[in-house]
């Protein structure tokens, strides 16, 4: 059995991503390959098992049949570093690990996804690289774009990977502005060349990739639904806080934007209901653009700031600190045909719960998860990172 560790520089880099695409192609290769994601911080209960959600996406796009316990052997959910610390976990978390790895014996591969960077896991003694050094695996580094800091970013993970006497097999630059910047992969690779880390691929920065669907931030924010719109299925373009005057809130907002707003701020939510009124009542027959204006009217009793240029802002609203706006609101909302979730959480907490959901890949992302397995065939080499794959060496 040949094996991969891979890390990443830090949070949200694209490990994920990576790994889902490096699996896909691994497995179209027609090599039996498995998954496992030694120690997850990222803990959910599926089918009565906890798991970290990484080896819950796997497990679901592939149809793995290992187990959570094989996949995800190590978890740790809030409160258990401090456990660990107190000397109140008194299982051998090592030894799950290696019982684990042992059941792919049979396989040709093992992709093994890390969590964060090199040094993720010291603090319950199960580091990235300590983890790597016990399974005897190479690592490959997931960076994201840019020139400088990718590069310093790698070395830095690299040399606590070295002094593991873990091998650093390459790295991967993800979120690379192909447009922007033309040239950029032989920069990297040059630059990284310079320490010895060779550069096994980049991949381009795609949008889509980190913005969820409006039924994403609806079961995330686990809001009640005012309005689900015309098209829960609709990625989100991008994210603003309606925390500022209604006129200058319309200037930020585009048609894809999610606006995360107090329930009270009726100001920002009328402007946005008014924009998507605007648009509707040019292909509005005359019967339906009387019942517009009317609901319109009845919604506010101060006139409307202009929406000029702005016409459809914003493709739904989460309205937070469990303020319901009045029933005239509500039913411009419903008229206006926009998403809309009321939350008991204040701005700060939604826009954090938020940010969560951009950066990370569900199971039920079907249209993201082809993306991720057609971008990874196109852009790495498959063949060139199954060849610095390698058997398990001594601990």
């Amino acid at each position: 059995m040949r094996q991969l560790y891979l890390a990443a520089t830090g949070q949200n880099r694209g490990k994920t991503t990576a790994a889902l695409g490096l699996l896909n192609g691994f497995l179209a290769a027609g090599h039996r390959t498995g998954f496992m994601k030694p120690v997850g911080q990222r803990t959910v209960i599926e089918d009565g098992e906890p798991a970290d959600e990484d080896a819950v996406l796997m497990k679901s796009v592939f149809g793995l049949r290992e187990p959570f316990s094989t996949l995800s052997p190590v978890h740790i959910p809030r409160g258990f570093t401090k456990s660990y610390i107190a000397g109140k976990v008194v299982e051998d978390l090592g030894a799950k690990i290696r019982a684990a790895h042992a059941t792919f014996a049979d396989h040709e591969m093992l992709l093994i996804e890390g969590t964060g960077h090199a040094g993720v896991g010291a603090v319950i003694g199960l580091s990235n690289a300590v983890v790597a050094r016990m399974l005897g695996t190479p690592a490959v580094i997931i960076s994201e774009g840019g020139v400088g800091r990718p590069i310093d970013e790698i070395v830095h993970n690299a040399s606590l990977f070295a002094a593991n006497g873990v091998e650093v097999a390459g790295a991967i630059v993800n979120k690379v502005d192909m447009d922007a910047q033309p040239g950029i992969a032989d920069v990297l690779e040059r630059g990284l060349g310079r320490h010895g880390i060779p550069l096994l691929g980049v991949l381009p920065v795609r949008p889509i990739l980190s913005n969820p669907t409006l039924a994403m931030v609806l079961e995330g924010v686990h809001g009640e639904t005012i309005h689900p719109g015309p098209d829960l299925d609709r990625v989100i373009g991008g994210v603003a806080i309606g925390a500022m005057e209604a006129g200058h809130m319309l200037e930020r907002v585009g048609p894809g934007t999610l606006v995360i707003v107090p329930g009270d701020r009726e100001d920002v939510i009328l402007t946005l209901t008014t924009a998507h009124f605007a648009e509707r009542l040019r292909t509005a027959n005359a019967t339906a653009a009387a019942r517009i204006a009317s609901i319109a009217a009845a919604a506010s009793n101060e006139r409307a700031a202009s929406v000029a240029g702005h016409e459809g802002a914003a493709v739904g609203l989460v309205l937070t600190g469990g303020y319901r706006p009045r029933a005239s609101v509500i039913d411009a909302i419903r008229e206006a045909d926009i998403f809309a979730t009321i939350v008991p959480e204040d701005t700060y907490v939604v826009a954090s719960e938020v940010h969560d959901l951009l950066v990370k890949t569900h199971p039920a992302d079907r249209e993201k998860i082809e993306l991720i397995k057609q971008l990874v065939a196109d852009h790495l080499d498959i063949d060139r990172i199954l060849a610095v794959a390698r058997e398990p060496t001594a601990a």
